[in-house]
């Protein structure tokens, strides 16, 4: 116990300098993020053609991959964020690696909502044992409990640690996820597909320019959740920090 203190008030003070800066630019970020989400709202409903075959479900398809590829991007975060935090641990690295870590279980668990909302009027079924589907349901998993193994450490220096190992770890079952319909025969379509070396879209042209808005959007707003999670983060660590000194004071 008296280690676990310790340790939390070296990891509080050496925060203290950098802990208090914020994000001022937080703000016009958030407003970024309104107005990219309005656009790809626009491109969704209004701008990409009807599909021929499927009708307006397929609309769902927009926001579903740029709800994945984001949650693949905020698990990346979350890696490179591990990694920054085993060469130097500072408490930034952690926050950020943890609000990522929460944002990217968050659009998983949107992706996996919006895929079965397509799956049940095309495959006539909410869930299927698909390669892609569960894959995905087991990336879902591991960062639950990369969430839950934070929660249960104690010791903000070993928590950052084993966390990074754990996050490190994890990410190693993106490219499964990603590869996964090529991989194995299943339902789930390829969206992306590479010819000559070049990665082309199977869809209409409007389609795909709706498609590149809306992660394009996504990708704000990812961003604008990570940022604003990680202010959270800093005035926790303040609070900290600040009952920290209140008990030195005391003793």
């Amino acid at each position: 116990m008296v280690g676990t203190e310790k340790e939390g008030r070296t990891a509080a003070a050496g925060a203290a300098a950098d802990v208090r800066a914020g994000f001022p630019w937080a703000r016009g970020l958030g407003i970024a993020a309104v107005m990219a989400a309005a656009v790809a709202l626009y491109a969704v409903f209004l701008y990409a053609p009807r599909e021929r075959t499927m009708g307006d479900v397929q609309r769902i398809f927009y926001l579903h991959v740029a709800l994945a590829w984001n949650a693949y991007a905020a698990f990346f975060v979350v890696t490179a964020a591990g990694l920054a935090y085993l060469r130097r641990a500072r408490w930034v690295w952690d926050g950020l690696a943890q609000s990522a870590a929460e944002v990217g279980v968050l659009f998983t668990t949107l992706t996996l909502l919006t895929g079965t909302l397509w799956a049940r009027p095309v495959w006539n079924t909410w869930w299927t044992w698909d390669p892609r589907l569960t894959t995905t349901l087991i990336l879902w998993f591991m960062y639950v409990a990369y969430l839950l193994v934070r929660a249960a450490t104690e010791g903000e220096e070993r928590r950052g640690r084993i966390s990074a190992v754990f996050g490190i770890l994890a990410f190693l079952n993106v490219p499964l996820v990603h590869f996964s319909a090529r991989w194995w025969r299943g339902l789930h379509p390829i969206v992306v597909d590479v010819q000559g070396g070049r990665p082309i879209l199977n869809m209409d042209p409007a389609m795909a320019v709706a498609l590149w808005i809306a992660v394009a959007a996504m990708t704000v707003v990812n961003a604008y959740l990570v940022v604003r999670r990680l202010d959270v983060e800093r005035v926790a660590l303040e609070v900290r920090r600040l009952r920290t000194e209140l008990r030195l004071v005391a003793d």
